[in-house]
């Protein structure tokens, strides 16, 4: 049986490192075993130092890469949620976190991976149907996101377009 797990660890693995994005439901329904063990199987990889990220969508293996990673500050409504998100997915950037600074728990960041306008649907349907609350609710709607695009320059122009819809946070 334990040969089995190991077994379908690394086959997991090697999923993830063949796909761009996977669920554990779709892990589950593939192994024949429960959500719940493939939750824990992503936790002991990742244990393992195995780069695995969980998104709004599901897992990926998480590649260095030589795309531009950038960092920003935003504060916003929760009702302009969409538009920050639509502002930097159709520049080019990937949102693949949030991040806020909480009081009493300090850091606390959410991995989120939304590349697409479908990712962007996905999300915000969690959001408005589910009982969520945003990270930002926590913090006045103040809160970071790590960025990911292929340049420098295309960062600068997701914030240079985040500025001039005032969501962009400025001192």
């Amino acid at each position: 049986m334990k040969n089995n797990n190991i077994q379908r660890r690394l086959s997991i693995k090697d999923d993830l490192l063949n796909s761009s994005l996977i669920s554990a439901t779709v892990l589950a329904k593939k192994y024949n075993v429960s959500r719940q063990t493939i939750v824990g199987d992503i936790a002991l990889l990742r244990a393992k130092g195995e780069p695995i990220t969980a998104t709004v969508n599901g897992y990926k293996y998480q590649l260095r890469n030589s795309r531009y990673h950038g960092l920003i500050v935003c504060q916003h409504t929760i009702g302009e949620t969409r538009l920050e998100l639509e502002t930097i997915v159709n520049l080019g950037g990937e949102i693949e976190d949030v991040i806020v600074d909480h009081n009493l728990y300090g850091q606390i960041v959410g991995s989120l991976g939304i590349a697409t306008l479908q990712d962007i649907n996905d999300f915000m349907s969690r959001a408005e149907n589910g009982n969520h609350h945003l990270l930002s609710s926590l913090t006045q709607g103040v809160h970071l996101h790590n960025i990911i695009c292929n340049n420098e320059s295309e960062f600068s122009e997701i914030k240079q377009a985040l500025a001039k819809i005032n969501l962009l946070y400025q001192d």
